[in-house]
């Protein structure tokens, strides 16, 4: 396997390279420039014509990147310094200007030959919109096609759409998943769900195929570091490695309009933190994704970019405490 499409990011700064980096800018190194195994290898799919909803989550990468400026790489409240964490940017997959389908298997391509090539490796996708999402767990199966995947994920919405009606948009991920058999609906479990944003046949879809829904109301009600603990030692009893999958409309519209399909009633700022931070500890979690961030419809002061680094940071954050 030698197929990927990976190019340039097109915002990147430059590497100090005497200093010890104080700036996640300074820290993330290229992957073409790094000798050595890396802890985790970031790469950005930069394409929203899949949503349903208008979406500019194709300049999210570009964006993510961006803001990495104004980070520095220490943790003041767990006291840790994220420096000796190699992380390398891989760059973006490029994307077709027209054809989603295409797209789609540059990004399962792409992230197939990532996780071959570094089987010891996290990796984390930047999207893009929810689309991505299968792509990335079809290339990870691809590599390791004898294990099994299980997924968390964060969001608002089930995803469970009918493709053949809409394609394979963002509202279809884990359908396409599942009907897909590239994972079983009793290995996926989505925490974050509330309010009126689900529509009843796609209830009946997740139950009839034993997706595990976690409302944010009953998330809270028994503790939300202890919903996320217990669904992870769920899956890790079932799964060879866990896909966690961070759907930013999970958050509440008062701290991030920056999403296609924001809504009231979502997680604060924290809670997506505090998840992210204990998600990174789990030895199990091989891959994550953050999606559906759109900073068109932000504001002048980009709080949802910016919440979106922090959440990266946080699980990266948790990944520092594991044995390395």
């Amino acid at each position: 396997m030698c197929e990927h499409f990976l190019q340039e990011p097109e915002w990147s700064w430059n590497h100090p390279e005497k200093d010890e980096p104080t700036y996640v800018h300074h820290w993330v190194k290229p992957l073409h420039k790094i000798e050595q195994t890396p802890d985790l290898i970031l790469y950005g799919a930069p394409i929203s014509r899949s949503s349903i909803s208008v979406s500019g989550a194709s300049l999210y990468p570009s964006e993510f990147r961006r803001m990495w400026k104004g980070f520095t790489t220490y943790n003041l409240d767990e006291n840790v310094d994220l420096s000796s964490f190699l992380v390398a940017d891989a760059g973006d997959v490029a994307m077709h200007t027209t054809d989603i389908i295409l797209s789609h298997q540059r990004i399962q391509k792409t992230t197939a030959y990532l996780a071959a090539h570094y089987p010891t490796t996290r990796t984390c996708m930047i999207g893009g919109d929810h689309s991505t999402t299968a792509c990335a767990v079809r290339g990870i199966k691809e590599a390791f096609g004898e294990e099994k995947i299980g997924i968390l994920q964060l969001d608002t919405h089930l995803d469970v759409r009918d493709p053949k009606e809409l394609g394979p948009a963002n509202g279809t991920p884990i359908r396409q998943l599942i009907d897909g058999k590239i994972v079983k609906g009793e290995d996926v479990i989505n925490i974050g769900l509330h309010g009126y944003y689900n529509a009843k046949p796609l209830i009946d879809y997740a139950t009839q195929h034993s997706i595990q829904m976690v409302t944010l109301k009953q998330a809270r009600k028994q503790g939300l570091l202890n919903t996320i603990q217990g669904a992870l030692e769920q899956l890790t009893k079932k799964v060879d490695r866990i896909y966690i999958t961070v759907d930013m409309d999970v958050l509440d519209i008062s701290v991030a309009p920056g999403v296609p399909a924001s809504t009231p009633g979502g997680m604060s700022a924290m809670e997506l933190f505090d998840c992210l931070l204990e998600i990174g500890k789990h030895p199990s979690v091989q891959h994550i994704d953050f999606v559906c961030l759109d900073p068109s419809k932000d504001s002048a002061v980009s709080e949802t970019v910016k919440i979106g680094v922090y959440a990266w940071l946080q699980f990266i954050t948790g990944c520092m405490f594991q044995p390395r």
